[in-house]
């Protein structure tokens, strides 16, 4: 059956993407940063329709972030499966450094981390050769001194998965397919036919990004470069294509003898990149033991087809999708969460570095009390806020709340709507001693966009702050009852993006409450919360 994926397949902040096959299973992970749970498990059967089931890291013994930085945490996951064992092997560049988990179902629960002592560098990868061996292949600076930012090696050594050790000598096999290359990284390694593959990313994460590849008969080479390198890469395309920054690619192959390749690239509005990194596929066919993507394109498509039965996992009985009820939403869609009917908030929900959960309750028949803390979102700790990925260039977000004390709330507490980049960059519609306000901040700096009183608003009356973005411009308000009140219309927002504020993570938006230092907390309800997408 031909179906064909519509690109990108994780839209939003979906980066640094790793896919492994299971049979008819695919399993996709992808960098999460500061966020907690970290690093989502997605699972698809036809590579058109996918489900979340889970988050590798989701609890705190397996993921300290403390103070962690927005764009540092956990850095390029990669998911394989050997032998009835799923292993994600990933870094934590804020504590520990490089780690295995494992599982038996990948739906959860895995296991603590199994830190891998000299294993430095980042964007470690496994692979399992056909005799069992298991080795470890990563990246590193020159071991003979960098001489020039980005001068490191790929490099690989044998695992030894009964004590997690690195064993034998390691071994440098390449630095990189182009003549002085920057940040030769996210190496994968696998054995195709006769050779061994380095599949791996070059020229940083930004606008010289592209994927490249060698090969040898020998694990430990030496590698061969391929002419065409780079295999892909929209960097010679110019700034203005609406694709951008294609690299970190990661192949498989269907039961059919298809192949593919995840990757990430980002789809800037303007020169500006808002959501972040995000998943992207192509077909790969083999020509001369080479992989070759998109024959007859050389770049990303809009669409790929595909040839795998349809499936869906809202009707398939035994998907997550359907055992769960549907607790996740489809990655992409639109979605409403009405809080005083849900149990348990779904896995797609981000929380800020390592949150105390206490202040996150759910109640029956009223909503999901978040209780404020000191901690606001323009510091490095964890504030009581929750969020959902930012998903589309256009889209129109609303957040219910109920003011307790109506317009008199004078306690030092404040609550709200965020749009977040980072701590230092983001924009907040707060609610903070009777008047709604929206702020947006610049290099850590509040500016004050927008402020009306919340006169319309009664004691104990829900009110409705919303966030609307077209494009890089955001107007923002509240409505009670059937009254509309707009705080700030046609408000830049061409500073949450990546080309400004840095760093490699895309826009959430959220739910917040915070409170003056030396205030009393509160507990604050929100009652809902709904995401749906406009077109551009």
């Amino acid at each position: 059956m031909t179906q064909y994926v519509i690109n990108p397949i994780m839209p939003g902040f979906y980066p640094d993407p790793s896919i492994c096959a299971v049979g008819e299973d695919y399993y996709l992970v992808n960098s999460t940063f500061a966020y907690f749970p970290g690093l989502p498990v997605l699972h698809s059967k036809d590579l058109v329709h996918w489900e979340q089931i889970g988050n590798v890291m989701d609890r705190a013994s397996q993921l300290p972030l403390a103070h962690a930085g927005h764009s540092q945490g956990l850095f390029a996951p990669t998911i394989r499966y050997h032998a009835g064992t799923f292993y994600v092997i990933c870094t934590n560049v804020s504590y520990g450094g490089n780690y295995v988990v494992t599982a038996e179902n990948p739906e959860g629960p895995w296991s603590e981390p199994h830190y891998l002592e000299g294993a430095g560098g980042i964007d470690p990868s496994l692979f399992f050769d056909t005799d069992g061996k298991c080795y470890y292949i990563g990246t590193h600076p020159n071991p003979k001194g960098c001489r020039y930012d980005g001068d490191w090696y790929i490099w690989i050594q044998e695992l030894d998965l009964k004590t997690w050790k690195l064993t034998g000598e390691p071994k440098d096999v390449w630095n990189g397919a182009m003549r002085g290359v920057h940040w030769p990284e996210g190496p994968h390694l696998y054995r195709i036919g006769e050779y061994y593959y380095i599949l791996h990313a070059e020229g940083g994460t930004g606008p010289e990004h592209a994927v490249s590849v060698c090969r040898s008969r020998d694990i430990w080479g030496p590698y061969e470069n391929n002419f065409c390198n780079p295999i892909l890469t929209h960097r010679h395309l110019g700034q203005a294509y609406p694709v951008k920054y294609v690299g970190h690619g990661d192949l498989f192959e269907t039961p059919a003898g298809e192949w593919y390749m995840t990757m990430l690239a980002v789809r800037p509005l303007e020169s500006y990149t808002t959501m972040g990194r995000e998943t992207f596929l192509a077909k790969v066919t083999w020509e001369n033991d080479w992989p070759v993507v998109n024959v007859g394109e050389g770049q990303l498509t809009d669409q790929v087809e595909v040839s795998l039965p349809e499936w869906r996992p809202e009707r398939d009985p035994h998907s997550y999708t359907s055992r769960s009820r549907g607790r996740n939403a489809a990655p992409g869609s639109d979605r409403h969460y009405d809080f005083a009917g849900m149990e348990a908030l779904g896995d797609e929900f981000l929380y800020l570095r390592n949150p105390d959960l206490s202040r996150y309750v759910l109640e029956s028949g009223k909503g999901l009390y978040l209780t404020s803390t000191s901690v606001t979102l323009k510091e490095q700790g964890s504030p009581s806020f929750v969020g959902i990925r930012q998903q589309h260039h256009a889209f129109h977000v609303e957040a219910s709340l109920i003011l307790e004390r109506g317009q008199e709330r004078e306690d030092g507490c404040s609550a709200g709507l965020v749009l977040l980049q980072s701590n230092s960059y983001h924009m907040r519609l707060e609610v903070e001693q009777g008047k709604l306000q929206a702020v947006l901040c610049q290099k850590g700096e509040d500016t004050v966009v927008g402020s009306v009183p919340l006169s319309a608003v009664q004691q104990g009356e829900a009110v409705t702050l919303y966030l609307q973005i077209v494009g890089l411009r955001a107007t923002v308000g509240y409505t009670c009852g059937n009254a509309d009140f707009p705080v700030a219309e046609d408000v830049d927002i061409r500073s949450l993006s990546t080309e400004v504020a840095g760093g490699f993570v895309g826009c959430t938006v959220g739910i917040y409450a915070v409170n003056a230092e030396g205030v009393k907390e509160s507990r604050v309800l929100f009652t809902g919360l709904s995401y749906r997408h406009m077109e551009l």
